[in-house]
């Protein structure tokens, strides 16, 4: 491939905008096969949303991706007419980082359970925040393993009763949110499928977010862990707590201290910075070292790489 071929490094920083002579996506139009979840299933919501969001983006096929790993909310892009892939176990976001790195021009959402993102993937949920890639994370977190029929995840409460812990899980579950933003994680926000107009700000202002954004959105599970989230529903006795208003988005203590407070938490927006990209980063160093070989032919730059392992 010749240099001008290349994908301009500085390209990583802006995608071209919409322009006016192209009509928005339908859902029709977004709509891929049909999805499989249980009725009543929250995951249903946050792919109406995301339907939503893209129609009113207008993001066309062509500038869009959809990652996903393992699990019941991992079928997200066999429901999305778009480019995507359905990866390995806790694998979706290496495979969602190739793809932000090496393609500008593409906006990289990837989708996740608790189980595929905080267990198996968690090792690179940690890595991908801290290194701040540029994409949008969704975890679609039910605090059971629902797809393979009731096992004890990463997030269950103490004494959930399960197939893996008959007499009730005795583990402390991680806090998704502290451990997004211990790891470096620069947006960091908590939602919940019941209140879909909450949960389509979220995804908004992490699409709007230079950085790797992380929602965690509380989904229940009608099959295996009805009721988990009553807590947090208004319309079941439950309250939902907003940020408040006078918290400082920027202030990482404040934000650890916030997503420490007891369950079902606050909800919106807990922790916001801007930080360089790890693209960013990547692209600096490309063009840098193209800088060191500007005008030179591929034989050249081939030739010398040679001649330095004599």
């Amino acid at each position: 491939m010749s240099e001008q071929t290349l994908v301009s490094p500085t390209a990583t920083l802006t995608i071209d905008p919409p322009t006016d002579d192209r009509k928005a996506l339908t859902k029709k139009e977004l709509v891929a096969d049909h999805p499989t979840w249980c009725p009543g299933c929250g995951d249903f919501t946050v792919l109406a949303l995301y339907y939503k969001l893209l129609e009113r983006r207008k993001f066309w096929h062509e500038k869009f991706v959809s990652i996903s790993g393992i699990g019941c909310s991992s079928r997200f892009p066999y429901f999305v007419q778009a480019h995507g892939a359905h990866f390995i176990h806790g694998r979706a976001l290496p495979f969602a980082t190739g793809i932000s790195l090496s393609r500008p021009d593409q906006h990289v959402f990837a989708f996740s359970g608790d189980g595929d993102a905080f267990s198996i993937g968690g090792n690179h949920f940690t890595h991908t925040a801290r290194k701040n890639v540029k994409m949008c994370l969704v975890v679609m977190d039910n605090q059971v393993y629902g797809l393979t029929k009731k096992q004890t995840s990463p997030t269950s409460p103490i004494g959930f009763k399960s197939k893996t812990d008959t007499w009730g899980a005795v583990d402390n579950p991680i806090n998704p949110v502290k451990q997004a933003i211990a790891a470096g994680a620069t947006f960091v926000a908590r939602t919940i499928s019941t209140n879909p107009n909450h949960v389509l700000a979220m995804m908004e202002a992490a699409l709007d977010h230079d950085g790797f954004s992380f929602i965690q959105c509380l989904s229940e599970c009608i099959e295996f862990f009805e009721g988990a989230f009553d807590s947090a529903i208004p319309r079941k006795g439950g309250t939902f707590n907003e940020v408040p208003k006078e918290h400082d988005i920027t202030d990482e203590k404040a934000a650890y201290e916030l997503a420490g407070a007891p369950f079902p938490g606050n909800f919106g927006i807990l922790y916001k910075v801007n930080k360089p990209t790890k693209n960013a980063k990547e692209a600096e160093i490309i063009s840098n070292a193209r800088a060191k070989v500007q005008g030179q032919k591929d034989w050249q730059i081939l030739q010398k790489t040679f001649d330095r392992l004599k």
